[in-house]
């Protein structure tokens, strides 16, 4: 009798002790925590940065060179912990609408198609889209081809899509994006490979991610049926991609040329690393993007041709 109730007791301990710990993981706001840390690291980042800054400007021979140097170390430092902190506060207004839930969406390979022919983000492999548009450094001109190549992430054939942007001529930008469609028309986004240009040299990687690699999540780029206030990630990776979308409107009538109807979805789209950055984003029932417009510069990037696939 003894044993048995020794045995009794262990599993109310147990019981106990696991109801305990799902109560504190249902109180735990993880979208918080993550926000929390990541402005740790991107703290001790900057600090690293002086410190490194510091090291580099003890070698100028010349004290007023040095004291110059060591004076923007402190400038960049003071620049860089306010991106943190602003990052911060983005983060933490994108968990006020999000919940506390850790991101983690469920892919399901079988939960996939062949095609992707969401109305407002259709890719079919050969097609040719083409953007062009004033801005501060000049005339951009990007070109996003839908190639016939796929690749395989989280077990999930993916669409890759080249896009390259030149400014003046002179390429800046060469990204592939990876894209895939769910039985319920949703187009996930699952991975990027960006790669920054100067002078026909590659200078950068900045923002590049592969779902299920290094803790990095596929989102959602179009949601099958789009509603006013949908609120939702488009990538997750801290730190390196964490772009947000939100549907503002279903029936916009710009630009004429494509939404001449006044059926065309509207999105703001924001990331956390970039607090002052602000884009309007218009979708075209059949085409897709039309329009891209920086609220922040007012330059506006608009779909000049479309080059259907081949015979």
């Amino acid at each position: 009798m003894k044993t048995k109730a020794i045995i009794l007791l262990n599993l109310v301990l147990i019981i106990s002790l696991f109801c305990a710990a799902s109560t504190v993981s249902a109180k735990t706001n993880f979208c918080r925590k993550t926000s929390q840390t990541a402005m740790q690291s991107c703290q001790t980042a900057a600090r690293s940065d002086y410190q490194l800054a510091v090291g580099t400007c003890d070698n100028f021979s010349d004290p007023v060179a040095r004291k110059a140097c060591q004076q923007q170390a402190s400038a960049d430092r003071k620049d860089a912990l306010k991106t943190c902190k602003d990052q911060y506060g983005a983060r933490q207004a994108v968990c006020q609408r999000v919940g506390g839930a850790p991101f983690d969406p469920v892919i399901d390979p079988l939960n996939f198609v062949a095609t992707i022919d969401n109305p407002y983000f259709p890719l079919t492999p050969g097609t040719l889209f083409i953007y062009e548009g004033q801005t501060a450094q000049g005339l951009e001109h990007e070109e996003f081809f839908v190639t016939f190549n796929t690749r395989v992430i989280l077990g999930v054939t993916c669409i890759e899509v080249r896009d390259r942007s030149w400014v003046n001529g002179e390429l800046t930008e060469d990204t592939r994006d990876y894209h895939a469609q769910d039985k319920d028309g949703n187009v996930w986004y699952f991975g990027e490979n960006a790669t920054q240009i100067v002078g026909g040299l590659i200078v950068g990687v900045e923002g590049s991610w592969t779902g299920g690699v290094d803790g990095a999540h596929p989102g959602i780029i179009m949601k099958a049926h789009p509603a006013i206030g949908d609120f939702y990630r488009q990538e997750f990776l801290v730190g390196t991609a964490e772009d947000m979308a939100e549907v503002l409107s279903l029936t916009e009538s710009v630009p004429a040329s494509y939404c001449s109807l006044g059926n065309c979805l509207k999105t703001k789209e924001t990331s956390p690393l970039e607090p002052d950055a602000l884009e309007n984003k218009y979708y075209a029932p059949g085409i897709g993007n039309v329009r891209t417009v920086d609220l922040i510069t007012g330059e506006i990037l608009d779909l000049i041709s479309i080059t259907p696939p081949g015979p």
